[in-house]
């Protein structure tokens, strides 16, 4: 069992992560206008990715994802999966009823590939994440399992928060308000995709 001053440190910590402005919560506050629960459903896609991640790191192979060229080719790769998904943001933006277009519809399959492609998700994971694993392990495979839950845990909440609130703002504000945030998230993930594209290139030169 986890004494709960580690579970307060591992709370704090994750949320501090969790809720820093990123491509996750970009595309969860884009796809709350159509479904509440759409934060749900891409915390399991980031589940799907970091469940296994954080069991990788547990077994000792974070100085795998500190190699210069495998951040480079996750960024490489992540800048090309934003740009898709800002795109068709912004394609759902000119159908003139964003919760009537397919293009990039499945939050679980964004939340996957958007934690895939995100080098500086692995980099905090190889860095603070490491350490929190590490004492974590102090109590045993439960205290890690513990960990693990508690931490996802944590994105699940915020992201359902994020998505249950830009549907209710859709609802009390109707397709204008859609519209601003389509146009708002998806002009974020662009330059995310730029800066990823960049960053990743830079590192393979």
């Amino acid at each position: 069992m986890l004494p709960l001053s580690f579970v307060a440190e591992t709370v704090l910590i994750s949320l501090s992560g969790v809720m820093a402005p990123g491509p996750i919560s970009a595309v969860t506050v884009g796809r709350g206008n159509e479904t509440p629960h759409a934060g749900v459903y891409v915390a399991l896609g980031h589940g799907i990715v970091e469940f296994p991640l954080m069991i990788f790191l547990y077994l000792g192979f974070g100085l795998f994802l500190s190699n210069l060229q495998v951040k480079s080719a996750i960024a490489l790769a992540g800048g090309l999966v934003l740009s898709y998904l800002s795109y068709a943001m912004f394609r759902d933006l000119k159908s003139g009823d964003p919760a009537e277009t397919k293009a990039g519809r499945s939050p679980l399959i964004s939340g996957a590939l958007l934690s895939l492609g995100n080098p500086y998700f692995l980099v905090w994971w190889a860095t603070v994440g490491v350490s929190l694993i590490l004492r974590a392990s102090h109590y045993g495979i439960s205290g890690f399992t513990l960990f693990m839950v508690i931490h996802w845990m944590c994105d699940l909440v915020w992201l359902y928060f994020l998505s249950i609130l830009a549907f209710k703002g859709g609802k009390v504000l109707g397709k204008t308000f859609r519209k601003v945030v389509l146009f708002i998230c998806g002009t974020f993930l662009a330059g995310f995709a730029v800066k990823y594209l960049i960053d990743g290139a830079r590192g393979l030169i």
